[in-house]
């Protein structure tokens, strides 16, 4: 008779059953891209309670934050094409993971939380853009950060609808062009200022 703990699977299984399940059926088969996935424990970015579920194929509360689901991430990285060459900033989503995947991809990785990446910003040279979340405006702090012609991806929320956007910064500004859409965790940091309307 098999024991309880012998019948859940092991996270090894879970993340193999992710990638062959969730990101391989929806497109994502880069080798390099499903290396990184299978490379990176996604159990270690969830509270303890959390453990069992860090695999689902939806986002998971975190400590301040969501982490988005492993669709999400995987079509936001196949979009980004990191190379070696690139200076990669992400503004994080609470859980860490989008930027430890990112690891090893890229030249440098620099991790901003939503409030920081609000701040004002001296004139950067960043290549890559990745927001782990769903915004509403792109402000003119994060343009500010980024390299001419920098890559940018992004979910965005148009009429309460998530979706992918890809853009890249042209002059002081970043333009967007969405794509599909899918269920991102909104980054209420992003929310556009509320007007008053009669």
């Amino acid at each position: 008779m098999a024991s309880a703990a012998s019948s859940i699977p092991s996270s090894d299984a879970a993340r193999r059953a992710m990638i062959d399940s969730q990101l391989r059926t929806s497109g994502v088969n880069e080798p390099w891209l499903l290396a990184r996935f299978a490379a990176v424990p996604r159990e270690d970015f969830v509270p303890a309670a959390a453990r069992d579920v860090a695999y689902t194929d939806r986002a998971v509360p975190v400590d301040g934050g969501m982490l988005a689901a492993p669709l999400v991430h995987g079509r936001m990285l196949a979009e980004a094409k990191p190379t070696a060459a690139d200076r990669v900033l992400v503004v994080d989503g609470g859980s860490g993971y989008l930027p430890a995947l990112l690891d090893g991809l890229a030249g440098s990785v620099t991790a901003l939380s939503s409030s920081d990446a609000l701040k004002p910003a001296k004139t950067g040279d960043f290549t890559v853009l990745l927001i782990d979340g769903a915004v509403e405006h792109m402000p003119a702090t994060l343009a500010k950060r980024l390299a001419p012609d920098a890559r940018v991806v992004t979910g965005v929320i148009e009429d309460g609808v998530t979706r992918l956007a890809l853009g890249r910064k042209t002059g002081d500004t970043i333009a967007l062009t969405p794509l599909a859409e899918i269920g991102i965790p909104r980054l209420a940091a992003f929310d556009k200022p509320k007007a008053w309307s009669f």
